[in-house]
């Protein structure tokens, strides 16, 4: 059994590049995979291993100036969900593209993952998804705004064409993990909305906590890793992923004429041209060769 820690955390680093080298250097000899982003304003991303590589990561991390503080979420996977460990660095550890945008100023309130149904409950709410729109698909909180975003670098636009339907409301925002509401959230403040609520630890942190009896939460959690989606309790849920344009894919996905295993799905087959998939044939057959052999293979990573 593998260990998921998921982990954001918004600080500021004087030089992001120079803690790339030891941060992949630790996880490498450790036996920990998965994906970290380092930029300016901090850190996010998820990782996953044996329980004494994930401390030790999670140890040199919170060693960094300013990130003493940093919480994560946990999660477990019968197998590694990555394919290899990466570091990479960015302009933002989630791309909002508004300048000025900076949670550490302000964002709006927590609310415990134990208040958020009676919030969302209220007449005078207004429960808004963050995410982008495949995520949405496959599951969402009752009654909550699909913004039908494709990235959330589309957000403050929908926000800003939208704001009048909210008028004399409170708005309460949610996110996979939390990362893009504390971005959300203090994107709203500098447009003036000042009774703005997220979901402290994200969805993940309310299908962990809230009993499924008492939920409001209707599908699954897409999760950005080979387990694809998560249920109440943070169990693994049953959907696949494209591996061509990465996003899940349910049991009836793979009957439509549009799936390929490996090559497309119904909502990519119009994205690649026949020499993009025609590459990924391949890489699906080499794919195939290498777990005949018994050996991994990177391909999907």
């Amino acid at each position: 059994m593998y260990i998921v820690a998921a982990l954001y955390h918004f600080t500021r680093f004087a030089d992001p590049a120079a803690l790339k080298p030891a941060l992949e250097g630790l996880a490498q000899s450790h036996g920990v995979k998965g994906s970290l982003l380092l930029a300016r304003e901090g850190v996010n991303g998820t990782i996953a291993g044996p329980r004494a590589g994930i401390d030790a990561v999670l140890a040199h991390i919170r060693a960094w100036p300013g990130c003493g503080d940093l919480e994560w979420k946990e999660s477990s996977a019968p197998e590694m969900p990555f394919g290899r460990m990466k570091v990479r660095l960015k302009r933002e550890i989630v791309t909002m593209g508004i300048e000025d945008v900076d949670p550490r100023a302000r964002v709006g309130h927590y609310v415990e993952p134990s208040d958020w149904n009676a919030l969302i409950a209220s007449d005078d709410t207004v429960v808004i998804d963050t995410r982008n729109d495949y995520e949405v698909e496959i599951g969402t909180f009752q009654g909550a705004i699909d913004p039908q975003t494709k990235t959330f670098r589309e957000f403050p636009d929908w926000w800003r064409e939208n704001a009048h339907r909210f008028h004399n409301k409170r708005v309460a925002m949610f996110c996979t993990g939390g990362i893009r509401c504390e971005k959300a959230t203090n994107f709203l403040i500098s447009e003036g909305v000042e009774d703005v609520y997220h979901l402290k630890g994200g969805i993940l942190k309310y299908l962990e906590e809230v009993p499924q009896a008492e939920s409001r939460w209707d599908g699954d959690c897409f999760v950005f890793d080979g387990r694809v989606s998560l249920r109440h309790g943070l169990e693994i849920g049953e959907y696949d992923s494209c591996h061509a344009c990465r996003r899940p894919v349910s049991a009836e996905d793979k009957t439509r004429p549009e799936f390929e295993q490996g090559v497309s799905c119904h909502r990519c087959i119009a994205t690649f041209s026949d020499a993009d998939r025609a590459r990924f044939r391949e890489r699906e057959r080499q794919i195939r060769l290498a777990a005949e052999r018994g050996e991994p293979h990177l391909g999907r990573d």
